[in-house]
């Protein structure tokens, strides 16, 4: 262990003026021409899917399996952070894992995903000749992959496990080039290029994801504001909702994640469980308990046919590919996340509760909600595809709840958690890049706060440009997943020689 842990890391200033530079010239430029913006964007997002595309599918693969491999062999036992007990408990541990990923499309893509693929089902499936019965399973089969076992697994398995060692067990800076450590040695942290753009992308790409959901934020509940209370769906409307979930943001992000951002996160989480239970009851119960269940198999059981699928890239790349550039975005941020929560963890626990606990509960609540509107579509064809059609995700699900006794209790539930759901991403994405710029796992409460109100300022000017503004940079975060993709390849191999050097030190196998 290095002398210096524990000692308060300096600014990096050369990563702060560089990243903050970059998202500055991206709205510079989308104020002056959002067109030409968006044209580039596009290019760069199709450039991304076409080339990269079966690369990121094959990263995800071989990420979850290797995770798995450590965790359910001894060195599963090794016990990371430098801690013999956690920090934090199960409940607490879990829900700021999932708060913190699921966003605002914990909600709007749980409802509107699944029905899409029931209207056009995925083109692995399109020339089976289904009855609109049996397009129900595929529907809530991609749905899962894309959001499933092979997302979350590059989010936190492996990539945590390599900055908890550099960090926790051998005292360097908690940064995204802390990735390379193993490869380069100490010199990443010394004035090193290599070293600064990992920093830099990884900064910028889960900047470009957070500030997204924030910028849609505003859209989507202003959508349902007005569709509950009538209140009218203006710019000024969208803009106040971001600065109150700013407000709530920063607040958390000033308290940290002992306070402010668990305490979100259970809420949300309890929240989320009862709208769940209140669903089940109201709702079409048997058709989402067999379907979730029916769905599990019917994915595992083409788990390498529809995760490695490549017939149609125009379509992945609306899909599956996209998403998974996103996660790609986010995966050295929430690696950062994640090991600063889960110290007295084993491999195990870390592998299981997030390739594995996450991700299906996110599949039961994709099917909860999604599966709900596909049961009230076929019973009615057009209750819920014509909103969503017309005028997307919002108002699927709006149109969902209509349906449901007590819809409109319901509906207020689900926006007051997704407001939630962007906020803990809001912050918990505020205190990473604030790690990210000074190494320290606790770093100063001013710099989170700058973070966070950073966010907020930067969507609610993109959203007085216009909505394209928010979408392209939501698809920018696609683009620049392409470099953070090959800092997270690394780790493939990385972490099972570090996992095995931490089982020698802690005698858990014999060294050789």
């Amino acid at each position: 262990m290095r002398k210096d842990q524990g000692k308060k890391q300096q600014m990096d200033w050369t990563t702060f003026v560089v990243s903050g530079g970059l998202l500055a010239l991206f709205v510079i430029m989308s104020l002056i021409n959002d067109g030409m913006m968006g044209n580039w964007i596009n290019g760069g997002f199709a450039f991304s899917v076409k080339y990269f595309g079966a690369y990121w599918q094959l990263l995800l693969l071989a990420t979850f399996i290797i995770g798995l491999i450590i965790a359910f062999t001894k060195y599963g036992n090794v016990r990371l952070g430098n801690m013999e007990k956690p920090e934090n408990g199960n409940y607490r541990w879990i829900s700021m894992i999932m708060c913190t990923l699921l966003a605002g499309g914990g909600v709007f893509w749980a409802a509107a995903e699944p029905l899409y693929h029931f209207i056009t089902t995925p083109p692995l499936f399109a020339d089976e000749g289904l009855t609109s019965q049996e397009s129900v399973l595929p529907a809530l089969s991609q749905s899962y992959l894309d959001w499933g076992f092979l997302a979350w697994a590059i989010l936190g398995s492996l990539t945590t496990i390599v900055l908890m060692y550099a960090h926790y067990h051998k005292g360097y800076p908690l940064k995204p080039r802390a990735i390379l450590y193993p490869i380069v040695g100490e010199k990443i942290f010394h004035k090193s290029v290599i070293g600064s753009i990992a920093d830099i992308v990884s900064i910028v790409s889960v900047a470009a994801g957070t500030i997204g959901p924030i910028g849609f934020l505003g859209l989507q509940v202003g959508y349902g504001l007005h569709s509950l209370f009538g209140i009218p769906n203006t710019l000024v409307t969208n803009m106040l909702i971001i600065v109150a979930l700013v407000v709530i943001a920063s607040i958390s992000a000033a308290t940290g994640i002992d306070r402010g951002i668990q305490w979100l996160s259970k809420m949300n989480v309890g929240l989320t469980i009862i709208l769940i239970i209140f669903m089940l009851i109201l709702g079409p119960t048997m058709f989402i308990i067999n379907n979730f269940i029916a769905g599990e198999s019917f994915y595992l059981h083409n788990f390498l046919r529809i995760s490695l699928y490549r017939g149609d890239n125009a379509w992945l790349g609306l899909w599956t590919v996209f998403f998974w550039g996103w996660f790609l975005g986010y995966g050295p941020m929430m690696a950062i996340f994640i090991s600063r929560i889960s110290r007295g963890r084993t491999i195990r626990q870390l592998i299981v509760a997030v390739s594995i606990i996450a991700p299906i509960v996110s599949n039961f609540w994709f099917t909860v909600v999604g599966g709900t509107g596909i049961f009230y579509e076929i019973k009615n064809t057009g209750s819920v595809s014509t909103a969503l059609q017309e005028s997307g995700m919002p108002a699927a699900v709006m149109a969902i709840m209509d349906q449901l006794p007590l819809g409109f209790i319901m509906a207020i539930g689900f926006l007051i958690v997704t407001v939630i759901f962007v906020a803990t991403t809001t912050d918990s994405m505020a205190y990473t890049v604030a790690v990210a710029i000074t190494g320290d796992d606790r770093p100063n409460k001013l710099i989170r706060v700058f973070w966070a109100l950073m966010f907020g300022a930067v969507a609610v000017v993109l959203l007085s440009i216009g909505e394209g503004s928010i979408t392209a940079l939501q698809n920018f975060i696609v683009v620049t997943a392409v470099p953070v993709s090959l800092l997270l390849l690394p780790p493939l191999w990385l972490a099972p020689k570090l996992a095995r050097n931490m089982a020698v030190e802690q005698g858990i196998v014999n060294k050789k």
